[in-house]
């Protein structure tokens, strides 16, 4: 079989069957294998020979799950009814730069308020601590508005989005839309336009425009982890451009997960679910952003401060907001 020809319209409901229509889609459906450089036609011939026609549901789902981890992309998946296969070397590999039980006990304390998910405090040095911990949990322009008057005394604001993995992008661009006071360029997203792997449409600018509520007017530091991924990606990426226009947003932590690629959703013969990168987004000078956001200032978690209850990254914006 020739590995960079199959174009069947229907494949059989078998391990071949299966295999070829995941490989296809991929091939001609997913938005980086060229940016990669994944040759997907070694990937099938390498996988291809693992597959048996008497295979066990569980061995072909280990065999293609395996394929698509050479992507090395988190919004790849694998959904079947017993399991789902994901790719979490995004952040495994990094430090973690993260203490729940440091952040909780000695910085959100027990009194926070929440909003929308977001849970948020003034620290005793006059400076505002906002947790964001999934971009799934809808904001609410209301609660917004509450969160920025509570806070308004504040010298400088902390948002800390590490460990928050994503969730919807409208919730990225209602968060930042408080930030700024001009409508901005903050971006490009493009579309495939056909089966080869470079097809696609024109990058398609994308702007940020103020909200009409409340907006913070003083310096802002985003605190970030490996584990910032997807719409938490997007969300860095647009504060970025922001701080370049407004010189009041800085980055502080370690470079994020990445994730820029918005998912599409499609189904094997057996019935088993593909999600997958389809349109690539872009930053403002054009960049791919499916690797990450590198800091403005990078910081890791050191092991002295932990012991002492202090987080490194927490302490790091705090003396510099406070400049």
């Amino acid at each position: 079989m020739a590995t960079g020809c199959i174009r069947e319209d229907k494949f059989n409901n078998n391990p071949q069957g299966n295999f070829d229509a995941l490989w296809q889609i991929i091939d001609e459906q997913y938005c980086y294998l060229d940016y990669k450089e994944i040759d997907w036609d070694a990937i099938y011939r390498e996988y291809n020979q693992r597959i048996t026609p008497d295979m066990s549901r569980e061995g072909l789902f280990e065999v293609l799950g395996d394929m698509l981890a050479e992507l090395k992309d988190g919004h790849v998946n694998l959904s079947s009814a017993f399991n789902v296969a994901r790719y979490w070397k995004w952040y495994e590999d990094y430090p973690r730069n993260f203490n729940e039980t440091i952040q909780e006990k000695n910085y959100l304390g027990t009194d926070y308020r929440i909003g929308s998910g977001i849970k948020y405090t003034i620290l005793e040095d006059n400076i505002a601590y906002l947790y964001y911990g999934s971009f799934s949990d809808a904001l609410g322009e209301g609660n917004l508005s509450e969160i920025l008057q509570y806070v308004a005394i504040c010298n400088g604001m902390i948002i800390d989005v590490r460990n928050n993995s994503g969730g919807m992008l409208t919730n990225s661009t209602t968060l930042a839309a408080r930030f700024v006071n001009d409508k901005i360029l903050t971006g490009y997203i493009m579309h495939k336009t056909g089966k080869g792997h470079s097809d696609f449409s024109d990058p398609a600018p994308i702007y940020l425009s103020p909200s009409n509520s409340i907006r913070w007017q003083k310096k802002v530091a985003i605190l970030t982890n490996r584990h910032s991924y997807s719409a938490t990606n997007d969300f860095v990426s647009i504060m970025k451009e922001v701080g370049k226009h407004t010189g009041l947003v800085t980055i502080i932590g370690d470079q994020t997960g990445g994730g820029s690629g918005l998912p599409f959703t499609s189904e094997l013969p057996n019935g088993w679910g593909v999600r997958f990168s389809a349109s690539p987004q872009l930053d403002a000078e054009m960049n791919h952003t499916e690797f990450g956001i590198a800091p403005d200032i990078k910081v890791d978690m050191e092991e002295a401060d932990e012991l002492q209850g202090l987080d490194t990254i927490i302490e790091t914006a705090r003396r510099f907001l406070s400049e």
